[in-house]
């Protein structure tokens, strides 16, 4: 894959220390969906409601708590730290009902690590990542 991404074309110029954890989950959150979308679409061509509701059991906080779960062991210290932020991030929007409320800070966690490497400009890390929390699912 020979694409850079996003990065290319929009260059993130803030200081990423400085941007709280739920808003790194806000971008997270989109670059998450937006990946799983990708994959739904490359997997073959289907009716768009197919897609919808494949994209929405994949992106709902269980899922997203799930994947988080077989990110973890491979997360550097630095990941570790975002990831942890996120977690302990408190929304101020009460929890899904479909979710626990540890699944939803996982969930965080996730959005908050994909939207810091996303900002950063890692591609390549953020794509690894991404391949490992969908993994199990895509054998499906």
């Amino acid at each position: 894959r020979g694409r850079k991404g996003m990065q290319q074309f929009f260059p993130f110029a803030g200081d990423l220390k400085t941007i709280s954890p739920l808003s790194l989950a806000y971008v997270g959150d989109g670059v998450y969906e937006l990946m799983i979308r990708e994959r739904l679409i490359g997997a073959g061509n289907c009716p768009p409601k197919k897609l919808h509701t494949a994209a929405v059991a994949l992106a709902k906080a269980p899922a997203q708590a799930a994947a988080a779960a077989r990110i973890l062991p491979l997360l550097t210290e630095e990941e570790q730290t975002i990831f942890r932020r996120g977690r302990n991030a408190h929304p101020a929007r009460r929890v899904p009902q479909n979710a626990s409320v540890e699944e939803y800070h996982q969930a965080t966690a996730l959005e908050c690590l994909f939207g810091w490497l996303y900002l950063k400009g890692d591609g390549a890390r953020l794509r690894a990542l991404f391949e490992e929390a969908v993994k199990e699912e895509a054998d499906r």
